[in-house]
């Protein structure tokens, strides 16, 4: 079965474009002259082996993935007009005998997942001095919501975000969603909150990052799942210069989430710092995260939260667990081999509440190795191999294996 979807919406938005550039030479020459575009194309091979009694055997496809990217530039005038498209498609290499469920590719009826899908986002925007408006299909960033690339195509939201950055050292950020795309779906759907429950059409953020000093960022959000729950974020991150090659940064967040509107009692307060050092391509990290209150931390189903110990496959958000953090990353340029890095970390999780009698525990184990072509004709083609374990005594123990070929070519 094959889908291909527009996700075009706010047409007077693109009314009002589509005007604006007619009979307006200069306005058209900056709309195109600023312009970008590239295609990236992704091989992703995932394989998941279920260790516990009782499980399915593995999970595992093979998938390729096109994204193609399509920015414009601004018209010219007070008010600046734009548009920006993101294409996508996937197609499965290999998939049967019941490993499907990779989230790579969308399910179809019979079990399996479809042979190929697609879709096309259009993005309006409008800048006005250092601001921007964008209305549509939208990839973010952010503390209180992140879009999940994790898998073959990336995960988008609808709505609008704008960003303000009219004084110095400061940037204002608000925006409001409607529907979120899965990883591995073409249709968008109201959205949940994880673990939690519930369904709403609207999420809500706003908030501020502030450059205190050249070296130290504190951020604040705010942002409410309508009717479900609503989170407070308080951010700082530091860089400390020590000389001689040397660095130090510290990362620390609290958010403090609670009901909204009508939803059942809801509390939790998430705490994580992460430590990293940094001399000669090597970086050691430590990182502490702690859940407290009567629920696990709130985020969108299926986008990113933004803890420390968010990893490659767990979160360690459960209710009242804590869990640690010790990270070490190398960069082989330091030794003349540039492009090429790897990284490892383990992270341990206890104090969990779970329905069974006693203390729930976890575990996961990452190592990341990649590296990226630095000149030649296949420069720009990068390799990952990813790798992971996760045990644990209330929930599932797998072990991981993701590669990821990717190579952007850059249109114009």
């Amino acid at each position: 079965m094959r889908h291909f979807t527009t996700n075009w919406i706010y047409s007077p938005i693109g009314a009002v474009l589509g005007f604006s550039l007619i009979g307006i030479p200069n306005a058209q020459a900056d709309f195109i002259a600023d312009s970008k575009g590239s295609l990236e194309a992704r091989n992703f091979y995932f394989n998941r082996d279920f260790r516990q009694q009782g499980a399915r055997d593995k999970a595992e496809e093979w998938a390729q993935g096109f994204l193609l990217r399509m920015e414009s530039g601004y018209t010219t005038g007070t008010v600046g007009f734009g548009l920006d498209a993101l294409g996508m498609a996937g197609f499965k290499l290999d998939s049967g005998g019941g490993t499907a469920g990779t989230n790579l590719l969308p399910a179809d009826l019979s079990g399996g997942s479809q042979d190929r899908y697609g879709e096309l986002g259009l993005t309006a925007k409008v800048r006005v001095s250092n601001s921007t408006l964008k209305l549509g299909t939208l990839q973010i960033r952010d503390p209180v919501v992140s879009s999940n690339d994790t898998r073959l195509l990336p995960g988008t939201f609808k709505g609008g975000l704008l960003s303000v950055q009219e004084i110095d050292r400061l940037k204002l950020t608000a925006g409001q969603l409607t529907q979120i795309n899965f990883v591995d779906s073409t249709d968008y759907q109201d959205m949940t909150a994880n673990r939690i429950g519930g369904s709403s059409d609207k999420f809500q953020f706003a908030g501020a990052d502030y450059q205190v000093l050249p070296n130290l960022t504190a951020q604040y959000r705010y942002g409410t799942l309508e009717n479900i729950y609503q989170q407070n974020y308080l951010g700082l991150v530091h860089s400390l210069d020590l000389g001689a090659g040397q660095s130090f940064k510290s990362d620390v967040r609290y958010a403090r989430s609670t009901e909204d509107g009508n939803f059942r009692n809801l509390d939790n307060r998430a705490f994580g710092a992460l430590f990293t050092y940094s001399l000669a391509g090597h970086s050691v990290g430590l990182g502490y995260q702690r859940m407290s209150g009567d629920d696990p931390f709130p985020y969108i189903g299926r986008s990113d939260p933004y803890l420390v110990n968010f990893v490659q496959i767990g979160d360690f958000a459960n209710v009242d667990e804590r869990s640690w953090q010790a990270r070490y990353d190398y960069n082989f340029a330091a030794v003349g081999m540039p492009g090429l890095t790897f990284m490892t970390r383990y992270i341990s999780g206890d104090n969990v509440q779970r329905s069974a009698p006693g203390e729930g525990k976890e575990w996961e184990r990452n190592t990341d190795i990649a590296y990226v072509m630095q000149d030649g004709k296949l420069k720009g083609l990068g390799v990952k191999w990813r790798n992971a374990s996760v045990r644990s005594n209330f929930g599932n123990d797998l072990d991981e294996n993701r590669l990821i070929v990717s190579y952007t070519l850059a249109l114009w």
